[in-house]
């Protein structure tokens, strides 16, 4: 990679669900050394405390391309953290930035810093329902078309694995969680168990257990921060020292003996 002309630096961080405690090192660090702080209101909101003092840029959803402009013309002269929300690379910020410098042919010092998933910080309210292989899917049609995401969902759901749904359910697509869940019974058994994690560590935060059938009838509960985890064919509820919990084994019951 050529060598940059611009004094600054891009940091591309992902802030997990929100709380100090979830934020990596590496996170916090580059928030601290960043004199700008861009990002969607919703998620700055969260780290308040830590961007005292730094200019901030508040934006709103839809509007990532404008961001992601603004931070690259911003990091010519000054360090930069461009605020995202779980893992910049999952559903989040990074690709949009890289594709602009891409498009541009720009060449800045740039980071992209790893953060919590929301699928893994759902998964450990529920004890362990992704332990070994997964799907992640977003059911937000905004830069997917339907068609595509229903072929994904169909092969997805054949697979036997869990499926970690993103976007489930907005006032703008209200009916998309229960079409995927009709692709799902049509493939695995109504007992299924489902879990839903809505606000994933932050004050909001509830966690509730259904099954296949009693979700299809009943999704009221999902919104758009919620998190919907479809279990596999191995999925099962289980109870450890009175905590109700979703497991999916990763199978060390066909091999040793506890």
């Amino acid at each position: 990679m050529p060598s940059s002309d611009n004094k600054g630096k891009l940091f591309i961080v992902g802030i997990g669900p929100g709380k100090k405690e979830q934020l990596t090192g590496r996170a916090k660090k580059a928030i601290q050394e960043s004199d700008i702080i861009i990002g969607n209101n919703f998620y700055l909101r969260l780290i308040e405390d830590l961007v005292e003092g730094k200019e901030i840029i508040r934006s709103s959803m839809g509007k990532e391309v404008e961001r992601a402009r603004r931070c690259v013309e911003l990091v010519k002269e000054k360090k930069v953290c461009m605020v995202s929300g779980g893992d910049p690379g999952v559903y989040g910020m990074a690709s949009i930035v890289l594709e602009v410098l891409e498009h541009d042919n720009s060449c800045i010092d740039y980071e992209v810093v790893p953060g919590v998933t929301a699928a893994t910080a759902a998964a450990s309210l529920a004890g362990s329902p992704l332990s070994g292989d997964y799907v992640t899917l977003s059911l937000s049609d905004l830069l997917t078309p339907w068609e595509v995401i229903v072929k994904r969902m169909d092969l997805a759901f054949q697979m036997g694995v869990p499926v970690a749904v993103y976007n489930p359910k907005s006032r703008g697509r209200p009916d998309n969680l229960s079409r995927a869940l009709s692709i799902a019974l049509k493939y695995k058994n109504e007992d299924l168990p489902v879990v839903v994690v809505k606000n994933a560590f932050r004050e909001e935060q509830e966690v509730r257990f259904f099954t296949l059938k009693s979700l299809f009838a009943d999704d009221s509960f999902v919104d758009m921060r919620s998190i919907v985890i479809i279990g596999g064919d191995e999925s099962r509820m289980g109870t450890a020292c009175g905590k109700e919990q979703m497991i999916t084994p990763r199978g060390y019951d066909r091999k040793y003996v506890y």
